[in-house]
């Protein structure tokens, strides 16, 4: 019999019956006791083939989904096959979250990391990925449950498939696998390019679609990773210091490369890792062994002597031991793929170039994406960043000439007497030129002078021959982008060097294999200049959402204006940590990433400080703040709202101390309360908290902080409800 996990619903014979399934997901016949694969006791049966400790079929979780089946369970729960009753009765797939804790604290901060697993995997909209509806919180036979609810893809793993050829004496063909490959790998490319790594590709994990036959991903391990972390971290804190951070390793032993199996480190090039192994799992219809050497490929009794030497090739490199000489990207696999294809082999280009020298003019320890910031191809329509240059002063090493004139250095040496005398009167005429165009554009562009005064120059207006030589580097279409990125952050008042700075932080934290390289301007790096520039487009658009004052002060913010923030706040009977928690609910519903980082110093701290100013001005306002009065005779009060995703909400109630105060939040969506007392200084008495309700005896008299935030992924609506028992202290 042949081991293999099969986790998902691909099982379709209901006229035979049902295989048993260990907790790693390997199927067994009917009867069995222990797996035949790794020994593990089997669950007994019930009378619907639903293991011991799954929901009934037949059960109704959230008013909406009617179980059909399990379909598999490992250490974070158990997954459903369902029917949604509200669309028809289309299947779809449940996720329950049950991973084995204990305590409500515990349980309550497996559940803050599960959701913030499921609103990352909820923004992947891919073809190729199951669409992952929604999180479901529903009572089920006595207790509250966690679901994650997704599609359901019909068709059947790659692993049944491999099974199946294995019975008739076959396997997988190279052209299938090349096929697979450039299939799978634009989803791979997608994902990493949203900061995902699946962690767990296997053929287990990929699904053939019936529908239209292509390949599916399936199962990112992020979910099981939360699981992983949670019991690790929070199940077994250490005693005598704070809790450190737990490399988790996840992965399938034999797919997941080396780093991540011991030291629980996953970049882009560990998934493509995983998928070289599937690959050859495929061809061969061979396991992974413990002595396979990826140096070389020495894989199962039959080695690889039918593959083909140029497709070996890409899998060596896939499958390289050090995580340098792996490919870096998907795209670098699907380039080799195709010089195969037209070559018959991997050359040289195919290698990803090597870093280029940093300019001398770059202080030590600043590395930047692109050696020039990608809009100084033209004289600036607006100064606000202090510099007078249409080109920063490193341009002469950047395209190797020599200062003002563009003469190669090489060069210089060995012109004759008359032309050594031209040359320096061709300086003194250029440099008299070059003031003169200086002191124009200064006239013309000073931020000193009226507003309004002297027109915005044509793109070329003016325009030297060393920068018409050095903008005709970008193709016209990468010019005309980057010509729109330029005028957009223009229009936005947005300091050029922040923006360079801002953009530069999050492509190294979006593609890390490409930290501490300076981008250069030869083809191969285009693909680069091009995310780059799609992440400059993403962050200006966020940007253009703030107002224009709090916008125009990004790079500029430190703790002064901190200070200034909690004055202002102080006298609206609020405390800066009210003030901070809608600000963190705005932030972090749009960098997720930066929650749990320290990112107060870094470029896109001054996103923050930003979000903080347009948030006191809303309170000022009262858009966002809310005074809760009881009438005379009155001990009751609720309030009703509504609240977008990433937004919040501010109360204050003036009470007594010894009062009893009791508040409850109704609400069936992902929203945060806090409950501060008077004294900032005091400890809270709710915190960032999911909890719906609190009771107690007031501390002290004065303005208590009421703040109910949203971390739902759709608009939220909410009724806060406060009972205040008129009781003195004695």
């Amino acid at each position: 019999m042949n081991c293999y996990s099969n986790t998902d619903p691909l099982w379709e014979s209901e006229t035979q019956m049902k295989p048993l399934f260990c907790s790693k997901g390997h199927d067994n016949f009917p009867g069995s006791r222990f797996c035949q694969c790794c020994g593990e006791p089997l669950k007994v049966l019930g009378a619907e083939g639903i293991s011991i400790g799954a929901i009934s079929a037949g059960t109704i979780v959230g008013d909406r989904y009617r179980l059909v089946r399990e379909l598999g369970h490992g250490g974070f729960g158990r997954t459903y096959l369902a029917e949604d009753i509200n669309r028809f009765n289309e299947q779809c797939v449940l996720k329950e979250f049950a991973p084995k804790v204990q305590g409500t604290y515990a349980q309550q901060k497996a559940e803050e990391l599960f959701a913030r697993e499921a609103g990352v995997l909820y923004q992947l909209q891919h073809p190729q990925i199951p669409k992952f509806r929604e999180l479901c919180r529903s009572p089920v036979e006595g207790r509250s449950r966690l679901f994650l609810v997704q599609d359901y893809v019909e068709g059947q793993n790659y692993r049944t498939l491999l099974s199946q050829r294995r019975q008739q004496g076959q396997k997988f063909t190279v052209a299938e696998v090349t096929q697979l490959l450039q299939q799978l790998l634009p989803v791979l490319d997608y994902i990493h390019s949203r900061r995902v790594i699946h962690r767990d590709i296997s053929p287990d994990n990929l699904i053939f679609r019936n529908l239209d036959q292509l390949p599916v991903l399936i199962d990112f391990g992020g979910v099981k990773q939360v699981a992983a972390q949670v019991e690790s971290q929070i199940m077994n804190p250490p005693v005598t210091s704070p809790p450190m951070p737990v490399a988790t390793r996840l992965g399938k032993v034999g797919y997941a490369p080396e780093e991540q199996m011991m030291l629980g480190q996953v970049y882009p090039h560990s998934d493509l890792y995983a998928l070289g192994v599937t690959v050859l799992v495929l061809l061969t219809g061979e396991e992974p062994q413990p002595f396979f050497d990826p140096q070389e490929l020495n894989w199962g009794k039959d080695g690889l002597g039918e593959i083909p030497p140029g497709l070996q090739q890409v899998l060596k490199k896939m499958l390289a031991r050090r995580v340098g000489d792996r490919f870096q990207s998907a795209t670098e696999v699907l380039q080799a793929i195709a010089q195969v294809q037209s070559t018959g082999t991997l050359g040289p280009q195919s290698q990803p170039p090597a870093p280029p020298t940093r300019p001398n003019t770059v202080p030590p320890g600043t590395v930047f994406p692109t050696e020039l910031p990608p809009e100084n191809i033209s004289p600036p329509k607006n100064v606000n960043s202090g510099s007078l240059s249409p080109f920063p002063a490193s341009v002469g090493e950047i395209t190797g000439t020599a200062a003002v004139t563009g003469i190669p250095q090489s060069r210089l040496g060995r012109l004759p007497w008359w032309g050594t005398l031209l040359l320096v009167m061709m300086l003194v005429v250029g440099a008299g030129s070059a003031g003169w165009w200086g002191g124009r554009q200064w006239v013309k562009y000073n931020p000193m002078q009226p507003t309004g005064s002297g027109e915005k120059p044509d793109l070329f207006e003016d325009v030297d021959p060393d920068l018409a030589e050095f903008s005709a580097r970008y193709s016209p279409e990468e010019f005309k982008r980057k010509e729109a990125l330029r005028d957009r952050r223009e229009e936005l008042g947005i300091s050029h060097q922040f923006y360079v700075n801002l953009v530069n932080e999050a492509f190294y934290e979006r593609y890390p294999t490409q930290q501490g390289i300076v981008l250069s301007y030869d083809p191969e790096d285009e693909i680069w200049r091009s995310r780059w520039d799609e992440l400059a487009d993403e962050l200006l658009d966020y940007l253009a959402t703030l107002s224009d004052q709090a916008r125009r002060g990004l790079g500029t913010y430190d703790h002064q204006q901190r200070d200034r923030v909690s004055m202002a706040v102080n006298r609206l009977q609020l405390s800066s940590r009210a003030l901070y928690d809608l600000a963190d609910a705005q932030f972090f519903h749009q960098f997720p990433e930066q929650e749990g980082v320290d990112f107060i110093n870094q470029p896109v701290g001054q996103i923050w400080h930003a979000i903080v100013a347009d948030q006191l001005t809303a309170l000022q306002q009262g858009k966002t703040l809310e005074t809760i009065q009881f009438s005379p005779g009155q001990y009751r009060q609720q309030v009703k709202e509504t609240l977008a995703p990433g937004e919040g909400k501010a109360y204050t109630a003036y009470l007594s101390k010894g009062q009893i105060l009791r508040l409850s939040l109704q609400t069936n969506q992902n929203l945060r309360i806090s409950l501060y007392p008077p004294n900032s200084t005091t400890d809270p008495l709710l915190e960032d908290s999911s909890q719906r309700s609190w009771s107690g005896i007031l501390p002290e008299s004065g303005y208590y902080e009421i703040i109910v935030v949203s971390n739902a992924r759709e608009s939220a609506s909410y009724q806060l409800n406060l009972a205040a028992d008129r009781v003195t202290s004695e």
